[in-house]
This record gives structure tokens, sequence and C-alpha cells, in this order.
């Protein structure tokens, strides 16, 4: 790394998302007399607004993309430079930006989140959505299309095809069932019917991710149709911006070229084998096509389980990986199995004065038995927060333990204009057999399910305003044997919160 430092911080975030702003603003509060500096690609950052603890570990928060001014007006200490990162030397404690300018750092927090998983790079017919770049591209596109190919099932998906409207959706997962990432089958069972209904009017805005669904038959697909008239990320680690706010589609009209309201075909269990151009479409192929799939669609898929579809352009949504390209090289930090930054219980990386947070870094050090990580939202907001208040106390010579928020998994969205909500291990995660499950369903109202181990209730997963979040998980964290309840604890004529006041 030639040239000479510009100028040297206290401190040096890098990264404009949730967890980057958020380290940012408990530091500035902390210590308000430290000189911080937040490197950030692009001329916005992310905000959380309307903030609100809901209850001991929940909290709902709304994101917004605010102009990085903001920022600087309300933290004097605070210098923002837009630039991506070019390189690092944690041994001259120095970062190169692309810009050819350098800065040095006593600490320095890596946020710089994760890029999109894309299926194929360099496919102008395949489209990545991570940052709002991305999304007005799709926007724009979307006017056109007729029908479009959506892969993955994780919470960008779940939105994606809740929300178009006037253009074909095939949707390929690659699990027996949608949104497993965050749901089991019945959840998915109790969504699905969503996709077969027009959407209310005006819906409230819709949060973040994840899953449902039966099993069909091996290779069968689901197709759920709403018909109105008879019912009324490709960027590169240098360029991509912050991951879009759980309301990204808000004020983003969602719709293609067709009149049908929506029509969402789900072939389950299948990945993408090929991805092709009508011109490198086989002759003994196009024989084989249904009608509605020959002819001149621009881009083609064929899928494992031996279909082939003909589209206007591929979504590919299929998850992020921690974007540590630009910080390796030259540096020996230490890589989790998923290529994140290894991070201890203080958020520090294996090298000296390096701390990060959000998408980019794994939590290594012995998770308590109700936590799991999971790139969400919260998790890059409670990460960014801890991260800044361990630098802070690292400088003040302060001790710090861990925080309360690593206790307990706990995750408030939306899908398919329902309220869920996640507690602890809500799909069983790492309980092996001895686990036992209570449901409750109400069709289009509730969907509530209990993971119950050893007696003690150990997750929750919660859709539909059912009000039991609070209870639930004080009934998670007491620890408190619901033996003698059995089946009762979830018997709709019981007021189970007055039960367990």
């Amino acid at each position: 790394m030639a040239g000479r430092v510009e100028r040297t911080f206290k401190f040096v975030i890098v990264g404009g998302g949730i967890a980057g702003v958020t380290c940012v603003e408990q530091l500035s509060s902390q210590i308000p007399s430290a000189e911080v500096a937040l490197i950030t690609a692009g001329p916005h950052i992310k905000a959380v607004t309307n903030y609100k603890q809901v209850s001991k570990t929940l909290e709902e928060f709304d994101v917004e993309e605010r102009p990085s001014s903001v920022l600087e007006e309300k933290f004097p200490n605070l210098t923002v430079i837009h630039s991506a990162v070019q390189s690092l030397d944690t041994q001259s404690h120095s970062l190169e930006t692309t810009d050819g300018r350098l800065f040095g750092y006593e600490k320095l927090c890596i946020c710089s989140g994760g890029r999109p998983k894309l299926l194929t790079e360099e496919n102008p017919y395949v489209l990545g959505i991570r940052d709002t770049d991305s999304a007005q591209e799709f926007q724009k596109r979307l006017s056109k299309a007729k029908r479009i190919i959506v892969v993955g099932n994780g919470g960008i998906a779940l939105e994606l095809v809740y929300e178009v409207e006037g253009c074909e959706v095939i949707w390929a997962v690659k699990d027996k069932a949608i949104g497993n990432t965050f749901f089991d089958a019945g959840a998915a069972q109790f969504l699905i019917p969503s996709l077969e209904a027009d959407k209310p009017e005006s819906a409230a805005p819709c949060k973040r991710h994840r899953y449902t669904t039966e099993e069909p038959a091996a290779g069968a697909s689901q197709t759920f149709t709403a018909d109105r008239n008879s019912q009324q990320h490709g960027a590169g680690p240098t360029e991509t911006g912050s991951a879009l706010g759980p309301d990204w589609h808000e004020g983003i009209n969602l719709r293609g070229a067709q009149q049908v309201s929506r029509r969402v075909s789900v072939e389950y269990q299948c990945e993408v084998e090929k991805i092709f151009t009508s011109e490198e479409l086989p002759d003994s192929q196009q024989q084989t096509l249904g009608p509605e799939n020959a002819g001149s669609w621009p881009v083609y898929i064929r899928l494992t389980n031996g279909k082939t579809f003909g589209c206007d352009f591929v979504i590919s949504a299929t998850g992020v990986v921690p974007n540590t390209e630009p910080f390796l090289l030259g540096n020996n930090f230490a890589l989790a199995d998923d290529a994140g930054l290894q991070v201890d219980e203080h958020m520090m990386t294996s090298e000296p004065d390096v701390y990060a947070a959000g998408d980019v870094c794994t939590a290594c050090w012995e998770h308590g038995p109700l936590w799991q990580q999971m790139r969400l939202w919260t998790q890059a907001r409670q990460m960014g927060w801890y991260a800044g208040h361990c630098m802070a106390a690292r400088v003040l010579s302060e001790t710090i333990e861990l925080d309360f928020c690593f206790e307990l998994f706990s995750h408030i969205t939306k899908f398919f204009n329902y309220k869920v909500v996640l507690l602890g291990k809500f799909n069983g995660q790492g309980l092996g057999p001895d686990h036992e499950l209570l449901l409750r369903c109400t069709k289009g109202l509730e969907y509530v399910k209990v993971v119950l181990s050893a007696g003690r209730m150990v997750g929750a997963v919660l859709i539909g305003e059912t009000d039991l979040e609070e209870t639930f998980e004080n009934l998670i964290l007491n620890r408190m044997d619901l033996t003698p309840y059995g089946e009762e604890l979830l018997n709709p004529d019981i007021d189970i919160e007055d039960y367990f006041d």
C-alpha cells in the first residue's frame, strides 16, 4: 500500500448499511470527542427509523435510505468518505479507497454486508436484487415482462413473488416447501392461499423474511392464479450498495405487462441446471417444449427436474455471500465455513483492532442454547450496536459482557401481509429428534407453532395477530416446565396471557 496517509481517525467504520450506521451512532454517542470516519460507496446510508422495543428481545423498526449528510449533521465528530475500499493493511492500520486515498485508523469495524450469490455472472438476463439500484432496474424491466422466473427461497424471493402483479411468475425452490429458511411445511401451507387471492388494495407496508408449503408429488408443480376479471444483485464488491430495507418494494410499482393480477407456479425441489438463449436452444428441445414456452423468449432456463421454461428475465434471489473481498489480501483473517469473518464475543476478528458486524461476519463464540445467527436486519442492527459498544469499552478500558440480545433469537417481519414472529429454535434447529411440536391453525387468520424440549418451550412461530409473542418469550426465557399443561397450552378458549401473568 503506497502513498501517504491523508488522515488518521480513532474509529473507522466501513459500510453504510444498518450495521455500519448503527455502529457509528453508538460510538459517536458514547465518545463524542473521538474522530469517527464512515467509508461508504453509495451517496445514501441506511437509517433505522420508528424503532420500537416490543418486548425484552423483540424489536420493530423501519429502514430508510437517507443522505449521509443527515448523519454528519447529527454527529459533528463524524466524517463520511464516499468511496469503496480497495485494500486494507492491518499491520500499518490503514485502508486505501478505490479513488486512491489512504486513511489510518486506531480501531476499525468492517460492516461491508453481503453480495448476492448470482446464478451466473455477466448474463444480461439474470438479475440479482440486493440494493436500490438493482430494485429500480428490476422495476424498469418488469413493466415490459410477461413472464419471469424467480430462483430462491429466502425473504426477497417470498416478497417478490407476493408483490409482483400483471406478470406470470415461475418460482423455483430447492426445498419441499416455500420459505424454508423461516417456516416449516405447515406454515408454508398456511401462507400458500395468499398466492391465490387478489392482494388487499392498500396492503400495510410489507416487511421482511421467509417461508411456507405442502409437499406436492416429486416433479409436480403448484399453480396459484388470481385473475382480476373474475374476482374483482450483479454488482461486484466495489459497486454494491447496502442491502434493501425491509419495505424495499413500497413505492415501487411491481407490475408487468399483462392484465392478469397474479399467477404463480411453484416448482419444488429443483435448482437451475442451465441458462441459455433461444439461439442456443437445441432443435430437439424446441420440439419438446409446450406451446407456452416455444418460440422467442429472450432467455430459457432448464431446471434439474427436467423442465425447461422460457421467460423475459430471471431473478436470482439465492442468498448472499459475505462481502470480504477487499479486506483479505495480505492479511490473516480467520474465516468461518460460510466465508464470513470470524468474530468473538466482543465482535473482534482475528486481526488486532479490527472488528466486524452484520452480514460480513460470522458469530464464532459459543452460542446460547436459544440463539442462532441469521443474516437479517434485526441482527445487523444488534451487532452494529454491540460492536460500537465493545470498541468504545476497549478504548475506555471498561469490561463488557455479551449483550442480552444474543440470549434469545427473535425476529418480527411481514410475509404475504401477515405479521410473522419467530422466537428461539423456531424450526427445532439443532434439537435432534428429542422435541415435540404443538400447533394451532385457523385458516386465513393465524398459525401458531410451539417447539417444546424436555417439557420446556424453546421456540415458536406466530403468524397473524396472535398477541402471544410476549407471553411466549417469557415462557422461553423463564424455562418453565410446561408438562402439566400439555396441549391446553394452545387451547383457544384459555386466555394464556392471564394464565402466566
